[in-house]
């Protein structure tokens, strides 16, 4: 197992995010691999590691003032032994070849925990849509997707949105993939609910989040009710964790952008959310914004110059980090400690780093990780895919019943991997472990392809 990490090591040495998702995954299925012979006789640690395929291509697009602009695309197909590759699309400047591999090797095993039929991938580009017009955001998607849809399909490769990639940009690949493909079919997840959207959809990475952490406490016989709670981002997962949390009793003091973070000891109530939900959905604006209808609330800009993200250093008794990757650092982790905090559920993917992991670890905190408890938001986009295959459309609480026993079933097969490897209470182990026997068994049953 070390030669093999060695070997990912010495082919992309750049690819750190990457590095650290499957160092975390080999560590825990250690004893998976000494268990089974055949697991290490067929190289599977080898196998799972190496996308199926890498596609990366030019995005030539003209900005409003007449000038040609180029930038890079990815598609990273991870692995199809359980479906279709399925993740979301990325359009944010930090993207890079590392970076989406590291999340389409996460979605492979978030994907397998939903129980639905889907393999994982992930794409995106390098483009950064902070202040760009509807028509450049326009141009650019129709320039990206008159190369995606080549190798994109409902039976092959289904894309959805994250990180810069709404409703809006989701529509303008649609229609560019309709006019190319000369069909109109499930091709994209997080469509308009007009034309083959699922209700919840936008909700459900943030609504899943919650409903995994409620999970969690009820083990504790806890639950969310009077718990305060530091929310990080302000996009689409952190409002709808927020709104998730204010509907469950619990109190949000925290939301965040890539400039600073707010804090409002009062509370962000349903009424405040609504104008977060303005100011970030429509008028695409900063978090600070937030002070001009509440100026009780401290903004806090980042200071790169710091070691720890002030953020974490409120006191709370929960934390939903729902921005980016490794987001909460070692030093964040001692901080939310010396806070009170008792329990850690990823919105993010991947946002915690592994030395903060181990701080959780060690003092006993509950922890959940990103391929667990934010697995909400691909598990509603394949309950989208079943609806538009039957062209169908169900109510609200059909989708939402079945987005809470997915989530209650995931936090019980982590529980009950971990239970099987000695490491009870464990959620990394249990998620990764059960995760990687799924998609390992149904590699093996296909042959050596």
């Amino acid at each position: 197992m070390e030669a093999v990490i060695r070997q990912i090591r010495d082919k992309d040495p750049e690819q750190h995010e990457f590095h650290q998702a499957v160092d975390e995954v080999v560590e825990s299925v250690k004893p998976v691999l000494e268990r089974n012979f055949e697991y290490r006789q067929q190289s599977v640690l080898q196998r799972i590691t190496e996308p199926e395929r890498v596609i990366m291509f030019r995005v030539p697009w003209m900005d409003d003032e007449g000038q040609v602009q180029v930038n890079r695309g990815f598609r990273v197909e991870m692995n199809s032994a359980l479906g279709p590759y399925k993740g979301g699309l990325r359009f944010h400047a930090s993207v890079n070849l590392g970076i989406i591999k590291f999340l389409a090797f996460e979605q492979v095993f978030k994907n397998s925990l939903t129980t639905l039929a889907m393999g994982g991938g992930k794409g995106g580009s390098d483009f950064d849509p902070k202040g760009k017009s509807d028509n450049e955001m326009m141009r650019f998607c129709q320039s990206f997707m008159a190369e995606l849809f080549r190798h994109i399909g409902p039976n092959t490769d289904v894309p959805a949105g994250d990180i810069g990639v709404g409703a809006r940009e989701i529509g303008y690949l649609f229609g560019m993939y309709k006019k190319l493909a000369n069909e109109f079919t499930g091709v994209l997840t997080g469509k308009s609910l007009a034309w083959g959207g699922s209700l919840i959809r936008p909700e459900a990475t943030g609504y899943g989040s919650v409903y995994f952490a409620a999970e969690m406490l009820a083990t504790k016989r806890e639950t969310l009710e009077g718990k305060q709670c530091l929310v990080s981002g302000s996009g689409n997962v952190a409002q709808f964790t927020t709104e998730k949390i204010l509907d469950l009793g619990g109190k949000v003091l925290t939301l965040s952008d890539s400039s600073g973070h707010i804090f409002d000891e009062e509370g962000i109530d349903a009424e405040k959310l609504e104008f977060v939900k303005e100011v970030k959905n429509i008028r695409r604006g900063r978090i600070s914004d937030y002070l001009e209808k509440y100026p009780g609330a401290v903004y806090t800009p980042v200071n790169p110059t710091m070691d720890h993200n002030p953020i974490w250093s409120h006191r709370a008794d929960c934390a939903f980090p729902s921005a980016t990757q490794n987001e909460i650092n070692a030093q964040d982790a001692l901080n939310l400690v010396a806070g009170g905090l008792h329990l850690v559920c990823e919105g993010a993917n991947m946002p915690t780093t592994p030395e903060a992991v181990d701080v959780f670890h060690q003092e006993g905190l509950l922890f959940a990780p990103g391929k667990a408890a934010n697995a909400g938001g691909v598990a509603v986009s394949g309950l989208e895919m079943a609806q538009n295959s039957m062209r169908l459309s169900w109510p609200r609480k059909e989708v939402d019943d079945r987005l809470k026993q997915i989530m209650k079933s995931i936090h019980s097969t982590c529980l009950d991997a971990a239970d099987e490897y000695g490491r009870t209470g464990n959620y990394v182990a249990g998620a990764n472990i059960a995760g990687f026997v799924k998609v390992v068994n149904a590699m093996l049953d296909q042959g050596l392809v």
